[in-house]
């Protein structure tokens, strides 16, 4: 990737991203409350945050080193635990190794793919073709479910479900 060697592409990635999830703890931390009035806030609306903030409060930072496998906690999470206020320290230990740990396998693991859709589209570019339709296809249906499931209701049963 511009000319640069993988491994510095990643280690650049993984102190980006370290510098934001401690960005986000700042921000959750000075803004505290007023984060559930904010936009995003209210674009994620009250419940999704509470079910957050009760994973954070049961798992402490042991849930932000988790939040890296999560896509839909990566980004929301750490600024729950600044408004939270868990302990920098154990936030900052948990950050870096998710960091150290989560770049790294998905930057390899989507570079192995990238590669290997390459060599099969140069022995067989219409079976490359077909796979890459099959994977469209199932992204589109799994995204088409996921906005019908947010839609018919399922969410607030769900939250009142981690609230009892």
């Amino acid at each position: 990737m511009f000319g640069l060697p993988l491994w510095l592409v990643v280690t650049v990635g993984a102190v980006a991203l370290f510098g934001a999830f401690q960005v986000y703890y700042w921000v959750g931390r000075r803004l505290g409350e007023a984060l559930y009035r904010s936009r995003v806030g209210r674009r994620i609306g009250r419940e999704r945050i509470e079910r957050v903030e009760n994973v954070v409060r049961r798992w402490g930072a042991l849930a932000v080193y988790g939040c890296f496998w999560v896509p839909g906690l990566r980004h929301t999470l750490p600024w729950v635990a600044g408004a939270l206020r868990v302990d920098y320290r154990w936030y900052l230990v948990a950050s870096a190794l998710g960091c150290l740990t989560w770049v790294p396998v998905t930057s390899f693991g989507l570079y192995s793919l990238l590669w290997a859709w390459l060599s099969l589209a140069a022995r067989s570019p219409a079976l490359a073709a077909a796979v890459a339709a099959v994977v469209a296809v199932a992204v589109a249906l799994l995204v088409r479910r996921r906005r019908r499931r947010g839609r018919s209701g399922d969410a607030p049963a769900a939250s009142e479900a981690v609230r009892s």
